[in-house]
């Protein structure tokens, strides 16, 4: 039972309430864990490391990813999304599309944005979001993302609808927010799905519905799929598991994924014609 498995997540629930669901479609105690946080508002691509996958959930995080979504031009959120309290805008009036277009290129790059005060970032090591539900007043400091491409799907005040392809750690709701506030007239997210995760698409995804989907596993080599790659022979092999470094042929790298055979051995760091094991799976 070791594997990645693509769920398409429904609204209505956190990432760790879907986790929850997928873990009865396995054994008693298979590990399990997901590899980035959907907003219960959002839906989409959720993957999930199964067994001895979950020692490779941080390169599935690292992935690019692709979001479709829906602001609401107007408004503003306390959570920047449907969820939170929403308010409109005193004054607000409708603004052109090449206004929008405009604007959108400021967010495009790698860019500096604040995150939500509703997320699951972590404030002298408590979650933002249950320091914001009980009033207090979270400032979250301003980081860099990147922003690969926003392309505008569609306009008609005051919806406005965007694909957005993006870095780890990118926040749709910062950006809805900010170029509302660009705009001069606020905006939220206000539908958000999440349709690709690196190489896992949401047509690869099954529902929580299913009965049984431990044959729709695909193998923890996807999880690694963006990194370089290294082989070694099948007696190199065993000393790398045994926690070795050994000789290989690979250019030098600071992540790379060693496999021997055409399985996958673990993660190692390349230097010097060596591997040494970073991971061993």
């Amino acid at each position: 039972m070791n594997g990645l498995l693509v769920i398409d997540k429904p609204p209505g629930m956190t990432s760790r309430d879907v986790v929850n669901r997928a873990q009865l479609w396995f054994p008693r105690k298979t590990k399990l864990g997901h590899t980035g946080t959907l907003d219960p508002l959002a839906t989409g691509v959720l993957v999930v490391c199964v067994g001895a996958a979950t020692r490779l959930a941080e390169f599935v995080q690292a992935m690019g990813k692709t979001y479709r979504t829906r602001i609401l031009l107007g408004h503003r959120s306390d959570t920047d999304d449907a969820d939170g309290t929403v308010t409109a805008v005193s004054g607000a009036s409708p603004v052109s599309e090449q206004a929008i277009r405009d604007a959108l290129p400021r967010f495009i790059g790698t860019i500096s944005q604040t995150p939500p005060a509703y997320s699951a970032l972590k404030v002298a090591g408590q979650r933002a979001h249950d320091l914001a539900r009980r009033g207090a007043d979270v400032k979250l400091a301003a980081r860099p993302v990147n922003v690969y491409r926003i392309d505008l799907l569609g306009y008609g005040w005051p919806h406005l609808d965007l694909e957005i392809d993006c870095g780890k750690g990118t926040y749709i709701r910062s950006i809805a927010r900010d170029l509302g506030d660009a705009l001069g007239v606020g905006g939220l997210v206000q539908t958000l799905r999440r349709t690709r995760v690196g190489p896992f698409t949401a047509e690869q995804g099954v529902g929580l519905d299913a009965a049984d989907v431990r044959d729709r596993l695909l193998p923890m080599a996807k999880a690694v799929a963006e990194l370089p790659r290294v082989e070694l022979t099948d007696d190199l092999a065993t000393r790398f598991r045994q926690g070795q470094r050994v000789a290989c042929a690979a250019k030098d790298a600071e992540t790379a994924a060693v496999f021997a055979g055409g399985e996958l051995l673990g993660i190692g760091e390349v230097s010097g014609g060596q591997v040494k094991p970073k991971v061993v799976v």
